[in-house]
C-alpha cells in the first residue's frame, strides 16, 4: 500500500498501533505498521529504558513515541518545583472523601507498604511531559505524536529539528485547524467511538471534515478494529488509520488477564464518556466506578490534572483487590467486536486482507 505517509515514514501499510506496551508496539512495526509506545504513565528514567528495548527488537524499523501536552491545565503557570504541592492543596477534602467512601463500600483495601503510591502526575502537564519529550527524541523515533491539544510550537521545532515528524490529535476540523497552525505533520483525526480523550463528533461526520480543512495527511481513528472500517476512513479521504484500543488484547499486550477477560466479553454499549479518570471526557469501560461518578452523591469531577491526582492510588488500589465492579480503563466502542487473543503481527496481516477484501466488493458493485 501506498500513501503519503507510507512515503513519508518509509512503512509498506499505513496502520499506526497506540500502546502503551513495547511488545506491541515492536511487534506492529516489524509487521510493516508503525508501533507508537504511549509514553504517559512512564517516568523519564523508565522511558529510557523502554525505548532502549524497542530500538534492541525493532528490527531498525521506524516507530513513534506519543505524550499528552494539554493547552490548559489546572496550574499551568506554577513553577516545576512547587507544581505537585500546589495541585495537592488545591484538591477539595469532600472529593477526598467521596473517594475513599466508595472504595470501603467495595472492600478495597489500602495498598500495602511495598506497593507503590504517590504516582498522582505522571505526563498531564506541559512540565512533567517535556522531560519525556527529551528522552524520546535521543532514541531513533520516527514520529512524535500529542494526544491532547496542539502541541508547544517549540515541541514541534525541536522534534522537527531532529530530524522527527509531529502528530497531533484532533476531534473536530477547528482542532486541526490548530495542529496545523503550529506546524504538525500529520492530524489524526479521531471520531468519538475511540477509547481515551475524546470529542463528540463520530468518525464517520469527522474524517472528511478534517480531510477538506487541513492540507497534511490524515489518520483515521476511533473504531477502526477491522479492514472494512479501514477502508472506510482510506475512503473518507485518510492517509491511513491510528489505532488503539485493539492492540489491548493481543497476546503481546501486557493488559492484566482481569481488564483482558472484560474486554473480550464487552458489547460495543459498554463504554461511556466519562471525566472520571482525567477530568476531561476520556471513553472508559462503564462500570460502577464510572457511574458512581454521575451519581447524586457525586461531588462531581475536577479539572485537569487534579482529577487524575484524586484517584491515581485508588485505581491502584482497585487493580491489586477483587473488585473488578470499580476496574475502569480507557476503551473504545471495537471492543465489542474484539472476542479473541491472537498475536499482533496476525492483526496487522488481518487489517489488510479484509481491506483488501473490501475493495473487491466495491469493485465488483461498480462493475455490476
Amino acid at each position: 500500500m501506498r500513501t503519503r505517509v507510507t512515503d513519508m515514514f518509509g512503512i509498506e501499510l499505513p496502520i499506526f498501533a497506540f500502546s502503551h506496551c513495547r511488545d506491541v508496539v515492536a511487534a506492529v512495526s516489524r509487521a510493516g505498521g508503525m508501533g507508537v509506545l504511549g509514553a504517559l504513565y512512564f517516568t523519564p528514567e523508565e522511558l529510557e529504558q523502554e525505548l532502549k528495548w524497542i530500538d534492541d527488537h525493532v528490527d531498525g524499523r521506524p516507530y513513534g513515541v506519543d505524550v499528552v501536552m494539554p493547552a490548559s491545565y489546572e496550574g499551568a503557570d506554577f513553577a516545576p518545583e512547587e507544581l505537585v504541592g500546589r495541585l495537592r492543596s488545591m484538591i477539595p477534602d469532600g472529593h477526598r472523601a467521596f473517594v475513599e467512601d466508595l472504595l470501603a463500600k467495595h472492600g478495597v483495601p489500602p495498598l500495602s507498604a511495598d506497593a507503590e503510591a504517590g504516582r498522582v502526575l505522571l505526563g498531564w502537564t506541559d512540565a512533567t511531559a517535556r522531560p519525556q519529550v527529551e528522552v524520546a527524541l535521543r532514541h531513533p523515533i520516527a514520529l512524535l505524536a500529542n494526544a491532547l491539544g496542539p502541541p508547544p510550537a517549540d515541541v514541534v521545532k525541536l522534534a522537527h529539528d531532529h530530524g522527527v515528524k509531529v502528530a497531533a490529535l484532533a476531534s473536530t476540523p477547528r482542532h486541526a485547524l490548530k495542529q496545523v497552525e503550529v506546524g504538525v505533520d500529520v492530524v489524526v483525526a479521531q471520531g468519538t467511538e475511540a477509547g481515551g480523550h475524546t470529542g463528540e463528533i463520530s468518525t464517520m461526520v469527522l474524517i472528511p471534515q478534517v480531510v477538506d480543512a487541513v492540507d497534511v495527511p490524515v489518520l483515521a481513528a476511533g473504531g477502526i478494529g477491522n479492514g472494512r472500517q479501514m477502508a472506510a476512513g482510506m475512503a473518507l479521504g485518510a492517509d491511513g488509520v491510528w489505532t488503539g484500543s485493539l492492540w489491548l488484547t493481543v497476546e503481546e499486550a501486557d493488559t492484566p488477564e482481569m481488564a483482558k477477560r472484560r474486554i473480550l466479553s464487552a458489547t460495543s454499549r459498554d463504554t461511556v464518556r466519562s471525566r472520571s479518570w482525567t477530568g476531561k471526557p476520556a471513553r472508559l469501560l462503564k462500570n460502577e466506578w464510572t457511574q458512581a461518578w454521575e451519581s447524586e452523591e457525586s461531588p462531581g469531577t475536577l479539572p485537569m490534572p487534579l482529577q487524575f491526582m484524586l484517584v491515581s492510588d485508588a485505581l491502584r488500589r482497585i487493580g491489586r483487590s477483587d473488585a473488578t465492579e470499580l476496574a475502569t480503563f480507557p476503551a473504545g466502542q471495537i471492543i465489542g467486536v474484539m472476542n479473541q487473543v491472537r498475536p499482533a503481527k496476525d492483526v496487522v496481516f488481518s487489517l489488510v486482507e479484509e481491506y483488501g477484501e473490501a475493495l473487491d466488493r466495491l469493485d465488483r458493485l461498480t462493475n455490476d
